[in-house]
């Protein structure tokens, strides 16, 4: 949207009073309505006149509790300049959602003119986002495509599991290969997966949560695993922070082997790795299996790959990719 800058155009000095003022009053609707900055306050009320477009503007029924009353109209550019021409008052355009861009490109072009004696044009954000804003319009459309597509409407969580392992790999490569534009996409895939089934959630008659049980859930664990930032625990290196991490974990799961909760489904270098390093941490000795076959050999080389600090799983990524390489150079091909 061409808003126009606060203060954007100035009339000669003794001009001023008489050409009045328009104020542009933005708000952001993922922040709750009547929510507004004590400057957007201040000027709604001693504004000569309160214009908005949208008779269902979210604003509106607060504004008007707080005995400010809202004329609905759509003025022009030109009809606007007039009205504040006249006294030199000052007008507040409540924008709409849309932004109003055929009244603010129509005051672009009178005051490009340089032939109109143009009010002081202003531009007052009266609510802003805050970080992480966009996730609400994620609910919400998550919430309207489950209510109305007639595929999404279907789906269960044993339907999308088979995504949620496909994005967390999609994402994986992208991290490996160093891809941003990558990252961020499947970085937004693996998030809508989240949201997904904490909707389909919201409908199971027994147990039912929602998006914002499974946050409040990650943030009460957060908040409890990381005692040296919220409580008075201290940390100075990351040794330290994985050890306050694993006493707490330790002491909500109460676990009788380091083997629970590691999910066997996943590959097997993972799989193997992840066990080796619950051991190792744990400081048990154990003799590792041995026997005929390439299993027992793959067993070994990924143990030994953990206690060096090499991911198996991705060190034999990235030999695949180099044996990819490989073979679309023998078959001549070699754009990637």
């Amino acid at each position: 949207m061409n808003e126009p800058e606060a203060h954007d155009h100035h009339t000669p000095a003794d001009a001023g009073d008489t050409a009045g003022r328009v104020v542009l009053l933005t708000t952001s609707h993922r922040v709750a309505p009547g929510l507004l900055s004590w400057q957007a306050w201040q000027t709604l009320r001693t504004a000569d006149e309160v214009l908005c477009a949208d008779s269902a503007h979210p604003q509106l029924p607060y504004v008007k509790d707080a005995g400010v009353q809202v004329t609905i109209a759509s003025p022009t550019a030109r009809e606007l300049v007039d009205r504040c021409a006249d006294g030199g008052r000052t007008l507040v355009v409540l924008a709409t959602a849309e932004g109003d861009r055929q009244l603010t490109d129509g005051l672009a072009r009178l005051a490009g003119s340089g032939r109109e004696q143009m009010p002081n044009l202003e531009l007052l954000p009266g609510s802003y986002d805050l970080p992480g804003a966009r996730l609400l319009d994620l609910v919400q459309v998550m919430d309207r495509i489950r209510r109305e597509c007639p595929w999404s409407k279907q789906r269960t969580h044993e339907d999308l599991a088979k995504y949620a392992i496909e994005e967390a790999y999609e994402l994986v490569e992208a991290i490996e290969t160093d891809d941003r534009e990558e990252l961020r996409e499947e970085l937004g895939d693996v998030l809508l997966q989240v949201v997904f089934h904490a909707r389909i959630a919201e409908e199971d008659t027994d147990e039912p949560f929602s998006v914002d049980d499974v946050a409040g859930g990650i943030v009460d664990k957060l908040i409890h695993r990381h005692p040296h930032v919220f409580g008075d625990d201290t940390a100075t290196t990351p040794e330290e922070v994985k050890e306050h991490w694993l006493r707490t974990k330790a002491e909500e799961k109460r676990r009788a082997s380091v083997t629970d909760g590691v999910p066997v489904g996943q590959p097997g270098l993972a799989l193997t790795a992840k066990l080796g390093s619950r051991v190792r941490t744990a400081g048990l000795e154990v003799p590792v299996p041995t026997g005929e076959g390439v299993g027992y050999e793959l067993l070994a080389l990924a143990l030994r790959a953990e206690a060096e600090g090499v991911d198996p799983e991705a060190a034999l990524r990235a030999a695949a990719r180099a044996y990819r390489d490989a073979v679309r150079t023998t078959e001549g091909l070699t754009d990637r």
